[in-house]
């Protein structure tokens, strides 16, 4: 399912360089076009089994890992991937922690300023590509309602309604004005409305969420792009069945926070082998990664990420010096050394949990 690496031949390169071993394992950058020769040229160590692959000291990885891949790591090792909490459950936690694993999620890794960088650039990605998988369906070759995405002169436009108003939401837009089509965005904060107009540079319709304005806006919807990331966790419902059954017949929702639960009722998790399935008529398209559609852009992207963040680590010899010397980098660790240090995980999972800070303060 997953398509995309974590750091690209040109990123190992740079690693090698500075005296650092990379392992890769076999066919791990095919679907991104990257050859096992393209890494061994760049001076990786090719291995031939998974469990060769995880027994480095920090193991990078895209997807979460299985249980039988925990399994296989080295007891305190460090792992960066992201955590998918809506795939995951107590037993990962806790095997995890069996290992004494220092873990790292994606989706909580800041940078100096606050953002996330990770977040961001794969909602890039998905903002810019999420109108493109619309147009595929709104096609008569897919058995859509046969509409262009836009419009052509003496045709009225596509509708799209976004909810959200967030980076996704941003790149959405962006996309869709582009291709001509009509949209509309929903968000329950002012400022992130006001923000999206000013970066967009035009007026466009906004508002924020109420039941009424939105029933009627996806009444008439051709898209509807679920952008609405999770505060504090899990996302909440603001599209209902009944409001899904409203609209009209062929239409597509393509729900892109359903990792995290999601902001549509009728929305479940699919995958890229079997993307869509129909509630009410309506094509639902909700596949947790979409980035890896474009699999080569999203692994230049995560490269460009994770990258120095290796070369810091190795100059500090290692993930818990990184820990100790960096909040930012902090805030993305949800286990360390045999205990789960994310309270909201804890509450999620009933298991218990202790704060970072006292721990490394524990270390001294």
């Amino acid at each position: 399912e997953e398509r995309r690496v974590v750091l690209t031949p040109e990123a190992v390169g740079l690693l090698t360089n500075n005296g650092l071993e990379v392992v890769v394992e076999t066919g791990a950058g095919k679907a991104s076009k990257f050859s096992d020769q393209d890494y061994s040229d760049a001076g990786a160590k090719v291995v031939y089994s998974a469990e060769e692959a995880l027994q480095a000291q920090i193991v990078l990885k895209v997807d979460a890992p299985d249980l039988s891949e925990i399994e296989k790591m080295y007891a305190g090792s460090c792992l960066i991937s992201a955590l998918q909490i809506g795939r995951q459950n107590r037993e990962f936690i806790e095997a995890l922690n069996a290992k004494k694993i220092t873990a790292i999620a994606f989706e909580y890794l800041e940078d100096k300023v606050g953002g996330m960088p990770v977040v961001r650039a794969m909602s890039e990605i998905a903002g810019s590509t999420v109108m493109l998988i619309a147009a595929e369906y709104l096609s008569s070759v897919n058995d859509g309602k046969g509409l262009i995405m836009g419009g052509v002169t003496g045709v009225p436009p596509t509708q799209v309604v976004i909810i959200g108003a967030g980076t996704v939401a941003e790149y959405a837009a962006r996309t869709a004005l582009g291709l001509g089509a009509n949209i509309k965005v929903f968000d329950n904060h002012i400022y992130k409305l006001r923000r999206l107009k000013q970066l967009l540079g035009q007026q466009i319709y906004t508002s924020t969420i109420d039941n009424l304005t939105l029933t009627q806006a996806l009444a008439e919807a051709d898209v509807v792009i679920g952008a609405l990331r999770a505060e504090k966790g899990r996302n909440k419902i603001v599209v209902n069945e009944e409001m899904v059954a409203n609209m009209m017949h062929g239409s597509i929702i393509i729900d892109v926070g359903i990792d995290q639960g999601g902001c549509i009722e009728t929305a479940r998790m699919t995958t890229h082998e079997d993307p869509t399935y129909l509630v009410h008529d309506i094509i639902h398209y909700c596949v947790p990664n979409i980035a890896s559609r474009v699999s080569r852009t999203a692994s230049y992207s995560l490269s460009n990420i994770f990258t120095p963040i290796i070369l810091q680590m190795a100059d500090l010899g290692g993930a818990e010096e990184m820990i100790f010397n960096y909040r930012w980098f902090l805030r993305g660790v949800y286990t360390y050394r045999g205990s789960l240090t994310n309270a909201y995980l804890a509450r999620k999972f009933d298991l218990t949990h202790k704060e970072l800070q006292l721990l490394l303060a524990a270390r001294y």
